[in-house]
This record gives C-alpha cells, sequence and structure tokens, in this order.
C-alpha cells in the first residue's frame, strides 16, 4: 500500500508545492515591479534636468540660470509621484473607464479652442498658476486607453477599424484647428501601431496608410496651417528652396550637433547653446544641447537608454496576462517611438520640424506628466502578469 501509493503522495506534494509557487507570485504586485524600467526613467530624467540648464543658463537668459532647471525638476519629482499612482490602480479598471475618460479629454479640448490662450500662432492651452497645461498632451492617454479597450476583445476588421478610427478622428480634428499638426500625427502613429498589433487586415492596414497620406497632403496645400508652419514642414523635403528664416531652425541645430564632436564640447561650454542660437532649445531642440555638449559617446548614450526602456515596454507587452494590457503597451510604445523618431529626425534635418517633444528629457509639464502616466501603465501590467 505505501509502495503504490507513493507516486500518488509525490503527486500531490508537487501539486501543493506548484500551488504554493502561484500563489507567491499573485501576491502583492509590487513584488513584481519592473525595477530596470524605473532605473531608465531616473537617469534620463536626471539627463534631462541638466540639459535643460545647459540649453537656458547663459548671457541671454532672462531669468535666473536655474529657474528652469528648478521647474523641470519638480515635473520630473511630481512625474514620478504620478506615475506610481497609476501604477496603484489594476489597469483593467482602465477599461472600464474609457468612455469618462475620452469624455474628458474631448471636453478639455472644446474648452480650449473657446478659452485658451493663443502663443506662437497656436492655441492649445490654458494658463493655470504660471503653467501652461495643454489638453492636447493629456489626450494621448485617453487614445492609448481607447484603443487597447476597443480591440481587446476582436480583430479589428474593416468596422472595427472604422470604429477605433471614427473615435480617434474627432480629437485629431480639434488639435489640427489648434493648429498643431505634430501632436495629430502622434495620434496617428499610436492608431496605426495598435491597430498593426492588433490583427488588423493588412488590404485595411494599406488603405489606412493612404488615406493618412492623403490627408497630410490636403491639411498642407490648405489654409489651416499657416505658411511659415507649412514652411517648417517641408523644409526637410528641399531646404535649399526656401529662405533663410524658415532654415534657420534647422541649421543652427545641425551646427551644434556637428560641433559637438566625439565627446562633446563640456557642459555648459557649448557655443551654440550658451549663446542661445538654437530657438526652443529646452523644448523641441533639447537634443541639439546634448549632441554639442556632450558630443556623439553622449548622445548615443541616451539614445542606448531609449533603446533600453522601449525593450522594457515591449517586455510588458509580451507577459500581459491579456490582450488589453498588451494593447495598453503597445499605444505607450508607439507614442515614445514616434516622437523619439521625429525629435531628433527634425534636430538632424532629416524630418519635419513639427515641435514635438522629446519624452522624459523636453522641458514642459504637461508633456513630462503624460509620459510618466503612460510609463505608470506599462508598470502598472508588468506588475499584474500573475494576477
Amino acid at each position: 500500500m505505501a509502495i503504490t501509493d507513493a507516486p500518488l503522495v509525490r503527486a500531490q506534494r508537487r501539486s501543493a508545492a506548484a500551488t504554493g509557487v502561484r500563489s507567491r507570485l499573485s501576491g502583492s504586485p509590487w513584488r513584481h515591479l519592473d525595477i530596470s524600467l524605473i532605473v531608465v526613467l531616473g537617469l534620463l530624467s536626471v539627463v534631462s534636468v541638466v540639459m535643460v540648464l545647459a540649453a537656458t543658463h547663459g548671457p541671454r537668459t532672462t531669468t535666473n540660470d536655474t529657474f528652469f532647471m528648478v521647474r523641470q525638476a519638480m515635473f520630473v519629482v511630481i512625474g514620478f509621484g504620478v506615475m506610481f499612482g497609476v501604477a496603484m490602480i489594476d489597469y483593467r479598471r482602465w477599461r472600464e473607464w474609457w468612455v469618462g475618460v475620452y469624455a474628458l479629454g474631448m471636453l478639455s479640448l472644446v474648452f480650449v479652442m473657446l478659452f485658451g490662450i493663443s502663443a506662437k500662432g497656436t492655441q492649445r492651452g490654458f494658463a493655470i498658476a504660471g503653467f501652461q497645461l495643454q489638453p492636447s498632451e493629456f489626450m494621448k492617454i485617453a487614445a492609448v486607453i481607447v484603443l487597447a479597450a476597443l480591440f481587446a476583445d476582436r480583430a479589428p476588421d474593416l468596422r472595427g477599424t472604422l470604429t477605433g478610427l471614427g473615435v480617434v478622428a474627432p480629437p485629431v480634428v480639434l488639435i489640427l484647428l489648434q493648429p498643431d499638426l505634430g501632436t495629430a500625427l502622434v495620434f496617428g502613429a499610436i492608431t496605426l501601431g495598435v491597430l498593426l498589433v492588433a490583427g488588423v487586415p493588412a488590404r485595411v492596414m494599406l488603405g489606412l496608410l493612404l488615406a493618412a497620406s492623403l490627408a497630410t497632403g490636403v491639411v498642407l496645400t490648405s489654409d489651416v496651417l499657416a505658411e511659415y508652419q507649412k514652411a517648417r514642414l517641408t523644409n526637410f523635403v528641399n531646404p535649399d528652396a526656401l529662405d533663410r528664416d524658415a532654415r534657420y531652425n534647422t541649421e543652427q541645430s545641425q551646427i551644434a550637433i556637428a560641433s559637438g564632436g566625439l565627446t562633446g564640447q563640456g557642459l555648459l561650454k557649448g557655443g551654440q547653446t550658451s549663446n542661445g542660437y538654437v530657438p526652443e532649445q529646452q523644448t523641441d531642440f533639447i537634443f541639439t544641447a546634448i549632441g554639442e555638449e556632450l558630443g556623439f559617446v553622449g548622445a548615443a548614450s541616451v539614445l542606448a537608454l531609449y533603446g533600453f526602456l522601449l525593450w522594457r515596454i515591449l517586455r510588458a507587452a509580451q507577459l500581459s496576462r491579456d490582450a488589453f494590457g498588451t494593447l495598453l503597451c503597445v499605444g505607450v510604445f508607439c507614442m515614445i517611438l514616434f516622437q523619439l523618431f521625429e525629435n531628433i529626425g527634425m534636430s538632424l534635418g532629416i524630418m519635419p520640424v513639427t515641435g514635438i517633444p522629446l519624452p522624459f528629457m523636453s522641458y514642459g509639464g504637461s508633456s513630462m506628466l503624460v509620459a510618466f502616466i503612460l510609463a505608470g501603465f506599462v508598470l502598472n501590467v508588468h506588475m499584474r502578469r500573475f494576477s
């Protein structure tokens, strides 16, 4: 009896051990926090604060040399707090709240069109307590949640794809009316990426790409954008055909990056950066400060950090226990990848100048908070891969 029962006893013990392992794995989600993702975000944030100081100090500044650096450090601290706050709430709850999130985002875009402040030819933000809040940035969060929720349970056939586009189109139209083509393109990248991973048929994807190209051409030839905005968006195609004013941003950014050489001119020692030759350097062209003062080695190191960040986001998407978590991470991945490519590309002169911020790097409260909130979703999915 003892001999014949031995295999059963061993099987029961193995089952009990496996149950214990599953129980331990499904314990507190914080036990499965992606520490490496937090570390890389911390490193990027440190570089951001330092480079904002580099881009805003010097004889041309109208404030003290640490004003923007201190504010950027504050945005980073708040961002980390918000990220952990988002990670505390089970990400699957957001699937239930997507209608409210979307409605709130649309309402904010309508309000900014009616009551927002105008700056540099656009009307995209509210002035609140000395800070500018940009609803179009926060609408990216809604777009990621909505698309993930719509396609979590079904592959996007033609009807489903049109439904998704019908939800994304209204905020894109309102953003184009600000006008802000760059941010509208980010929504396009998020949408196409989520649809592709969700399994959109190839013929539908081809039709979407053709329609997107056609829509971009219509916008560039219409009166939606001002002439100077059209010039900035098309200067990378034939820069020699433009006047000097239209080429100025790109030329100065290229000079700054080229002057950095292999190891850079040294922190706070870049001539282009210190003398303010690159417009909007702490926001749109922050990468030029990195290239000039830290050189090829520093710029390559920053790109390596971004590469690691993107890998951890994809890893969270792969480990997700449900389609909603996977698509949530995919939306975040597409947003960061597109903004990374576009921002650095426009600094190098190979992409149009659109004013898209470099995630976790460019100066600005709205863009920094949105990036950290989306990072919170990724942490959330990774933490709950066993629950």
